[in-house]
């Protein structure tokens, strides 16, 4: 297993990454840019001996997350999911359901940016954890029971619960 331990319906529309405006004097007194950004990526799941089982990515950091990035230019929301998620666990997969979005707010440098994530159920349908890309140290199948917890940020945990969620109405053929 891992060798750190972790510190306390469709889009299709193409994307605008960002959107910028001049919000009013922030706490200093100085002009304040508002940025908007979105993110798309997805909760791979797989079922072995019985169980479910999720990919996370981790870094030495302690930093444990869902795969995730940003559009390229002409992409859809559905494309980047399925590319930044090849990119970052090394999967190839397929979207089997939209998870909906997460949104927050983070700060740069005299820049507030408001960042949405969409999440897609996936599951695999080739390639191996070993080729993912360098932007993780590892990345590694855990227990669905194990992931909310492991997961740093608690907005992707809740959203490892909507994919909990949506794998029982899978399994139990009822909505």
């Amino acid at each position: 297993m891992r060798a750190w331990s972790r510190p306390p319906a469709r889009h299709s529309a193409l994307l605008t990454t960002s959107r910028t405006s001049l919000s009013p004097r922030s706490a200093t007194g100085l002009a304040e840019r508002v940025t908007s950004a979105v993110s798309c990526g997805g909760v791979v799941y797989r079922v072995r001996d019985g169980g479910v089982e999720l990919a996370l990515c981790g870094r030495r950091s302690g930093l444990w997350a869902l795969p995730k990035g940003t559009p390229d230019p002409g992409e859809t929301l559905e494309q980047t999911a399925l590319r930044e998620v090849r990119e970052e666990t090394g999967l190839e997969v397929e979207i089997e359901a939209p998870l909906g979005h997460i949104e927050y707010w983070f700060t740069l440098p005299g820049e507030r940016v408001h960042k949405r994530v969409y999440f897609y159920l996936m599951a695999p349908r080739g390639g191996s954890v070993d080729d993912h890309d360098p932007e993780f140290d590892v990345v590694e199948w855990f227990p669905a029971s194990a992931a909310p917890a492991t997961l740093t940020y608690p907005s992707e945990a809740e959203v490892v619960g909507r994919a909990l969620d949506a794998l029982a109405v899978q399994k139990s053929g009822t909505p």
